[in-house]
């Protein structure tokens, strides 16, 4: 089974401008108050059973949906705040250990994220590039087709990010 280098795979990248300060956006990223109430797809309930947002930190969490029950785990690299995150996510068990993708046998075992948050005038501009880490060919070419699904999916939690960060300034969503 050949591997392959993250370095030559074309990354997933979606961006969005929040209207809200970096420093929030931030924080929603980085503290479980806030993590839990926005992150994973739509209709996704999530629970934070460890998080530590530093570098050699993990957050582990179960994420429920229609009934279904799935367990994620994102390992830091960097945390510069208020500018970048870089973390490897992977599906999981509720241990920690790390399993295949429940719905797709063929999906990368672990991503390598990048956020990046810039501030545009108490506004932010985030942006989130993905891609494999230490994938076989067949996990890259996976992940390659599923482009549309990938912004799909990022796109409904920056909706619920967005909606998450507005009631916190006391606005309706």
């Amino acid at each position: 089974m050949t591997r392959t280098s993250s370095h030559s795979i074309k990354a997933f990248r979606i961006e969005r401008v929040f209207e809200a300060p970096r420093d929030l956006v931030f924080k929603a990223w980085t503290e479980p108050e806030h993590f839990s109430r926005w992150f994973g797809p739509q209709g996704t309930q999530v629970q934070v059973v460890r998080f530590e947002a530093r570098p050699g930190g993990v957050i582990h969490s179960r994420l429920t949906t229609d009934g279904h029950e799935m367990w994620g785990k994102l390992i830091f690299r960097e945390v510069q705040a208020p500018e970048k995150l870089v973390y490897v996510s992977a599906f999981s068990d509720e241990k920690g250990g790390l399993t295949r993708h429940p719905f797709s046998p063929d999906w990368p075992r672990e991503m390598l994220t990048t956020v990046t948050f810039k501030d545009q005038g108490g506004k932010t501009l985030l942006a989130l590039e993905w891609v494999p880490v230490n994938a076989t060919e067949e996990e890259v070419k996976t992940f390659l087709g599923a482009f549309d699904g990938m912004k799909s999916g990022w796109a409904g939690s920056f909706e619920q990010l967005e909606a998450y960060l507005a009631s916190l300034k006391g606005e309706r969503p």
